[in-house]
């Protein structure tokens, strides 16, 4: 049985029947034919499950990219005022609809670079330590990407980052963070901190983190706060601007859809948007817009998160990230998250009745504390079997050592999906 707040309980039944009729009365059933899903060689749809590491091409995607390649082919320089969609101003096509999803107001929100690169830029404004304050505590098994930013950070400044990384562990025979031991550290060494830089979505374990209290627990002892929003924008709802911290930043490839290696997405709180004291790298597209083309001007920075971009976008990743976006705002992210849950809570189900006591979810049980992965562990296994579900028609993710990421995106994945995945582990399994 499964249930949430405001939401009447679903008895799950393992059928293929079950399934398809949760998918006759999904009201975002239709959204599945927007996307490109993968085949076979015969031509047979495969399972794909893997939106947490690369999510599926918008049909779409190609129309929008066409538009720029068209406008650029007709009017080479002058598309950046005269195209269908300027280029000059294109960021901003984006911009709102990108912070409904992570829950911000606009000003607060930018797409622009990579991820790891926007990590950095936030880090030149927000990490600023000094003698006695100067440590970073970030979740013991975070994205590497994450720990190497940080620990590059810390030898910039002179520490070692031995001493100057502070890992939040899962307790001993545990997989999961609990918010009391990062209380603990913050109780020890409160005074030595400087950021809190976590991730919102366990990329490994599928925890969600409570965004909320991890910032208000880091303002307590006056360090900053900032979230890696990979495997949450698009997935959770992060509510950033209530949320309070002082920055995030996310990619778009995974569940945001845009295609490999595109733009990554950087929040910053409004409560630094006036402040032009606050130390940063600049490039001359975070200068003021008036006079940005007028080459002698003395950089004057534009207010908000707009403030921290260095460089002229790529417009042809831009329109992908729009084709997505524009997706998501027609299906509407409370719906998106409201299947997210049934989806997920379907695929818990399943898993649990195999009854199979190599298995074991590593995920929070509790919906609120996860996104729409499971990482199911399997005991003794290696990646042959992750082998053996990809010849048997799944795209899944194996990380190492024994763990299968699994992650229906309601976007595009249906009840049928997540049911033919199961039947598909346990004829592996036996």
């Amino acid at each position: 049985m499964f249930g949430l707040e405001n939401q009447p309980y679903i008895m799950f039944k393992n059928s293929l029947e079950f399934a398809k009729k949760c998918d006759a009365s999904d009201e975002l059933a239709s959204f599945r034919n927007k996307f490109h899903i993968p085949k076979n060689t015969a031509g047979e749809e495969l399972v794909y499950l893997c939106g947490n590491s690369l999510g599926l091409q918008p049909k779409a995607t190609s129309d929008y990219i066409q538009q720029e390649l068209k406008d650029w082919a007709n009017l080479g320089v002058e598309g950046h005022t005269e195209g269908k969609n300027p280029w000059l101003p294109y960021h901003e096509f984006l911009t709102e609809n990108m912070a409904k999803i992570v829950g911000a107001k606009p000003s607060e929100v930018v797409i622009m670079n990579g991820l790891t690169s926007n990590l950095h830029l936030m880090m030149v404004s927000f990490y600023q330590p000094t003698s006695s304050k100067y440590k970073i505590v970030i979740e013991s098994d975070a994205f590497p990407s994450d720990k190497y930013a940080m620990e590059s950070q810390l030898k910039f400044h002179g520490y070692n980052p031995s001493e100057g990384l502070i890992l939040w562990k899962p307790r001993k025979g545990e997989e999961l963070c609990r918010l009391e031991d990062l209380e603990d550290i913050m109780k020890k060494n409160g005074d030595e901190i400087a950021l809190l830089m976590i991730g919102s979505t366990n990329y490994y374990s599928g925890q969600s983190f409570p965004l909320k209290k991890i910032t208000e627990l880091g303002h307590r002892y006056n360090c900053k706060v900032g979230f890696d929003l990979a495997h949450g924008a698009g997935n959770i709802q992060p509510n950033l601007h209530e949320t309070g911290p002082d920055f995030a930043v996310w990619c778009t490839y995974k569940y945001l859809n845009s295609g490999p290696g595109s733009l990554g997405g950087c929040f910053v709180h409004e409560r630094h948007e006036n402040n032009k004291e606050l130390k940063r790298f600049v490039g001359w597209w975070g200068h003021n817009k008036q006079t940005r083309f007028n080459m002698r001007h003395k950089f004057d920075v534009l207010v908000g998160a707009e403030g921290w971009q260095l460089s002229n976008p790529p417009i042809l990743s831009m329109a992908a990230i729009r084709a997505s976006l524009d997706t998501f705002t027609e299906a509407g992210f409370d719906n998106l998250r409201a299947k997210a849950i049934k989806l997920t809570g379907f695929l818990e189900f399943l898993v649990d009745d195999l009854h199979d006591d190599r298995i074991n979810i590593i995920t929070p049980r509790n919906p609120e504390e996860r996104g729409c992965q499971l990482s199911i562990q399997v005991k003794s296994a290696d990646k042959s079997l992750h082998t053996q579900l990809t010849e048997a028609g799944v795209i899944s993710d194996w990380r190492e050592p024994d763990v299968i990421r699994i992650a229906p995106a309601p976007l595009y994945n249906s009840f049928e999906d997540v049911y033919h995945f199961a039947e598909r582990l346990k004829k592996v399994l036996n």
